[in-house]
């Protein structure tokens, strides 16, 4: 936000100088991103009238002009500006002057013709970037007079980086009750003035939007001069707050804005048709904007409307069709109150930012509507005249914010900010600020103003007290007290172990962004319940991940497109589920890799990565807690993303709790991969649990090993040939080891076969062979009867 220096002084007795009010303003919260200094050093530039302008005899595009400067005799000046002309009135550097930019004005020859100063444009002097020709000055500026004076100078324009939860500072007067209150200055509010009704013009307003639109006021006032020029001094606060003229009714609009910070809108009356409705607009509703543009809109955008169709985009921009210009002659004011809520990034998604949206998204006063509109009638009747109607007023109480009371107790104020401050300091302050404060036993009861929707709670209050009594002045203080450490539950394994681990399997963190684009998770088919953001900052980050995988594939493709072509990746975070309530959060852990097995080298020949690899990366984490043999895998239900035939669920128990496997084709024809990408994602809080490790006892008696190869069908997993022996032989099977897998001559098709080893173990006894003998056969039988395998040879 720009402003005037001059301007906020307008409004505060201040005393301080433009050091101290930075310095101030920076150490209260609103930060000061840059000063530049106006019109410093121009005592020796005049208001200047051409009175001749006559082409200079050896040069075609130098002018010849005489000027009248308040001297006895008109100066002779050599100009090059476009639009110097007889009548023109322009500052005019005397010799002697130095211009801001250090130029010193010397009596020169150009061409023959001896120039006796120099005519300026607005960027010579340093008030503007205009150097398209002279400063223009109004027809009733007095020829003479120093433009220091005329203007207002010297001054400042001041740029201040706001926050979002400061939206009373957007208008000077929410600034200027900071700044009373920091530099204990009188503030000199604005006049509040009634203006006398003098037509009975009027216009019904109907309200259909609810609670988005709780207060709309508006006035008629006829007979205007809309060609009217806008003031020096108005044109001048507009221009150092970085906006242009435009016409008088905008400039007035455009002042109350930034001096109250209550957007207002004219309409042309002679435009509109019926009764002003506020609604919501219907589908593909079509509306010309300001400046041309056609926009389509959606429920989704509240509509200031008549009988004829949409009129403006509420809290927007207006449409050109009710547009005010030079032939108008009788205008609508608009001022009202918008729900923030219903404003918020509705301007983004016409691809616009403007003053009044980004104010109203904000929060603006519910208060200020009448006494906006009240200033801004007096302004236009003194400058384009007009006979202003009532004001019309249609208003939902119920839906208008009301600010509850605070309390603010004494000894919490001193324990946080570690300082006592006087009570008679802290109820200057908060009445400074335009609080209604009481005192009571314990503190004080603060009910804030309309206009700061900042203020909701007891730390509220107390960073208030901070800012104005100075952070400088709260004394830096050591921590003190005993830290309690709180150890790790040991049955809770550390993320740092799992990160460690992968880590250790040649894989690198990566962190990408919660927000991604809905069309993103679209292609991974995982957009059901994705969490939609209602403020985006773009549509490419527009919702929350369901899944890590999305950004894991895109710091993939992009290591890919930078020839990098063995690539590792894993991420530990949040994804986001809507839930009935509130968005559930899942701490999930995903991995995702491409290209060969190892690194290059000469010692082990190249093989791209398949599914098992993958699958002895997860089952290494598996391990470190409760072991990969409480973990199932199966082909039943599959994600989208995965590929069909080569992809398995995670499971513990009947709970899923993953998956992985090979990405999808479609999915890597949307990634612009042809190589084949392996991914898992399972959740982190199980992963996490482990059991407390115990000691036992070495077994003292040996073991045996028998080996089995059966024939069963193609379609079986190894998971459920484990789980029938380990069911079937029981405590008595300490190990289980897949030798071989074979398919093919000799197998019947369909079929594969199996070798497996059992190594079998009894803690009390060696076994025999007629033990080891019967626990085949319980384990054949198991197989024949759940697997419905045979035995081979």
């Amino acid at each position: 936000m720009k402003l005037s220096e001059n301007w906020l002084r307008a409004l505060v007795d201040l005393r301080a100088d433009r050091a101290a009010l930075v310095q101030g303003l920076t150490m209260a919260g609103l930060e000061v991103e840059a000063v530049t200094a106006l019109g410093e050093g121009l005592q020796q530039v005049r208001v200047a009238q051409i009175v001749e302008c006559q082409p200079h005899p050896q040069a075609d595009r130098l002018r010849v002009c005489r000027v009248e400067v308040g001297e006895p005799s008109p100066l002779t000046i050599v100009c090059g500006a476009p639009n110097a002309r007889i009548d023109l009135k322009a500052p005019l550097a005397m010799i002697g002057a130095t211009l801001p930019g250090g130029v010193t004005i010397k009596a020169a020859a150009l061409r023959g013709v001896e120039s006796q100063g120099m005519l300026c444009s607005a960027r010579e002097l340093g008030l503007d970037a205009d150097a398209a020709g002279l400063l223009e000055l109004p027809d009733d500026a007095p020829v003479g007079m120093p433009l220091a004076d005329y203007l207002g100078l010297p001054d400042a324009c001041i740029e201040l980086k706001l926050t979002p939860n400061r939206p009373d500072c957007l208008g000077l007067l929410g600034l200027a009750h900071d700044v009373a209150a920091l530099f204990d200055a009188p503030l000199r509010p604005p006049p509040l003035q009634t203006v006398p009704v003098q037509s009975g013009a009027r216009r019904g307003i109907r309200l259909e939007a609810g609670a988005d639109c709780p207060r709309y006021l508006g006035r008629i006032i006829e007979d205007i001069d809309a060609a009217a020029a806008t003031p020096i001094w108005m044109a001048e606060r507009l221009r150092r707050a970085g906006l242009r003229c435009i016409s008088a009714v905008v400039d007035v609009t455009n002042y109350v804005m930034l001096e109250l910070g209550q957007p207002l809108h004219a309409f042309d009356n002679d435009m509109l048709h019926g009764e002003i409705v506020v609604r919501h607009a219907s589908e593909s509703e079509h509306l010309i904007l300001l400046g041309g543009s056609e926009v389509v809109l959606d429920p989704r955008f509240l509509l200031i409307a008549d009988a004829s169709g949409p009129l403006a985009v509420a809290g927007v921009m207006g449409g050109q069709p009710s547009a005010v210009n030079a032939a108008t002659r009788n205008v609508f004011l608009e001022s009202a109150h918008f729900a923030p809520a219903a404003i918020m990034g509705r301007a983004r998604r016409l691809g616009l930012h403007t003053d009044a949206s980004h104010r109203f998204e904000r929060g603006v006063d519910p208060e200020l509507p009448e006494r906006a509109l009240e200033r801004a009638t007096a302004l236009l009747l003194a400058i384009a005249g007009g006979r202003p109607g009532p004001i019309l007023r249609v208003e939902r109480p119920q839906d208008l914010p009301l600010r509850a009371e605070v309390a603010l107790r004494r000894a919490r104020l001193a324990m946080v900010l570690g300082i006592t401050v006087d009570d008679g300091e802290v109820e200057r302050i908060l009445r400074a600020l335009g609080m209604q404060v009481a005192a009571d036993d314990a503190g004080w009861r603060v009910r804030a103003p309309t206009r700061r929707f900042d203020i909701e709670r007891e730390e509220d209050l107390i960073e208030e007290v901070a800012r104005m009594h100075g952070y400088d002045r709260i004394p830096v203080l050591r921590p003190s007290g005993e830290l309690v450490l709180v150890a790790d539950s040991e049955e809770r394994l550390p993320v740092s172990a799992l990160r460690e681990q992968l880590a250790a399997r040649g894989y690198h963190e990566a962190i990408s962004l919660a927000f991604v684009a809905a069309a993103q998770l679209e292609i991974w088919k995982a957009d059901e319940g994705a969490v939609v953001l209602s403020n985006p900052l773009s549509a490419d980050l527009a919702v929350m991940r369901t899944t890590l995988l999305p950004g894991l594939a895109q710091s993939l493709v992009a290591n890919r497109n930078r020839q990098l072509t063995r690539v590792r990746l894993f991420e530990a975070g949040r994804c986001f589920q809507e839930g009935p309530d509130a968005p559930v959060e899942t701490e999930r852990l995903a991995a995702i890799a491409s290209g060969t097995v190892d690194a290059e080298q000469w010692g082990v020949p190249g093989r791209s990565l398949d599914f098992h690899d993958l699958k002895g990366d997860l089952e290494s984490l598996l391990a470190l807690g409760s072991g990969p043999i409480e973990y199932q895998f199966d082909a039943d239900g599959l994600p989208g993303w995965l590929h069909p035939g080569r992809g398995a669920r995670i499971r513990r128990g009947s709970r899923v709790l993953g998956a992985l496997g090979a990405l999808h084709p479609r999915l890597l024809k949307a990634l612009g991969l042809e190589e084949d990408v392996y991914a898992f994602e399972i959740d982190l809080d199980p992963l996490r649990t482990r059991a407390l490790p115990r000691a036992g006892e070495l077994p003292r008696f040996p073991g045996l090993r028998r080996d089995l190869a059966l024939e069963m069908p193609q379609d079986v997993p190894w998971a459920a040939v484990a789980a029938s022996v380990r069911g079937a032989v029981g405590e008595r099977l300490a190990e289980l080891r897949l030798f071989d897998q074979y398919a093919g001559q000799g197998v019947t098709v369909g079929h594969k076969s199996l070798a497996m080893g059992l190594i079998l173990q009894d803690r009390s006894r060696t076994l025999t062979d007629e033990d080891a003998n019967e626990s085949m056969r319980e384990a054949v039988a198991a197989l024949q009867r759940d697997c419905h395998a045979r035995l081979r040879g």
